[in-house]
């Protein structure tokens, strides 16, 4: 009974995960765009026929219709249900290192954000600032809750997460800023962009102070190991502006999942005092 238990809860965070991925979709097509992301409902990018409710289902829907739109038979990206898959399956994976917590709300909130941002990245090479700011803000409220809920800590606990929260912002402005300027000496004008810094600052405002330099440090070790390779068989020019937003929203991920056990093993190995 157990395992039926939690096969179909693991189910339900699945498929709220999807529901999720298809909002991303929609805010990641048309807020650079400037489109409202509420209004009109979805619909066929070429023809803009209405979609109804059983083609609107994660995934299912995009099967469903074979990947074309019913009314005009134009294609349909496979994008889109990958990002539903990717984003159930990031929930799903949140939800099991975490249970039911508050630390599984927020980072659910977290990497959707995340998420977003990097599919923007890739599509324009901008983070826009409505996502950096609200989620930022978003990383500040995280904190307050974490500290406050499910013990009803003192007004103290909850100020120094928060605060912990703000150093963290104020650090990722930094941080990335000295990143920026040494990567400009290296390789050229416009190294880092703006946008990185205030995703930078997003991180922080999850993270703490603490983890940031560990997601920094990871981020800029995923975007060597990708860069480097495809600069070397001719994939990229040396000087094609590549997204680092992508590479930073995984290393903020990877120390979210797994950022204290990474955190300790460095400390022990280096400091066993």
């Amino acid at each position: 009974m157990e395992i039926i238990f939690n096969s179909i809860v693991y189910i339900i965070v699945f498929s709220f995960g999807a529901a999720i991925g298809s909002f991303l979709n929609v805010v990641v097509y048309r807020l650079p765009a400037g489109l409202s992301v509420i209004s009109p409902p979805s619909r066929c990018p070429k023809c803009l026929n209405r979609l109804r409710a059983y083609e609107n289902i994660p995934i299912f829907g995009w099967l469903h219709l074979r990947g074309r739109c019913n009314h005009c038979r134009s294609r349909i990206s496979a994008r889109y249900p990958l990002v539903e898959a990717a984003t159930g399956l990031l929930f799903v994976l949140i939800f099991w290192r975490f249970g039911a917590s508050v630390q599984t709300l927020g980072f659910w909130a977290f990497f959707s954000w995340l998420l977003a941002l990097s599919l923007i990245d890739c599509d324009t090479m901008t983070l826009p600032n409505s996502l950096t700011r609200s989620g930022l803000v978003a990383g500040l409220v995280f904190q307050m809750a974490k500290g406050w809920w499910p013990t009803f800590s003192p007004i103290d606990s909850v100020r120094h997460l928060v605060l912990g929260g703000i150093l963290g912002a104020v650090f990722g402005l930094w941080l990335f800023d000295i990143i920026g300027f040494a990567g400009t000496i290296a390789f050229g004008p416009n190294a880092l962009g703006l946008g990185d810094t205030k995703l930078a600052a997003l991180m922080g405002a999850w993270l703490g102070w603490q983890y940031l330099p560990i997601a920094g440090f990871i981020a800029c070790v995923i975007a060597v190991a990708v860069g480097g390779p495809a600069m070397a068989i001719g994939l990229l020019d040396r000087h094609q502006p590549i997204p680092f937003g992508p590479s930073l929203a995984l290393g903020a991920a990877i120390t979210a999942l797994w950022g204290e056990p990474i955190l300790s093993t460095y400390l022990h190995l280096f400091f066993p005092n």
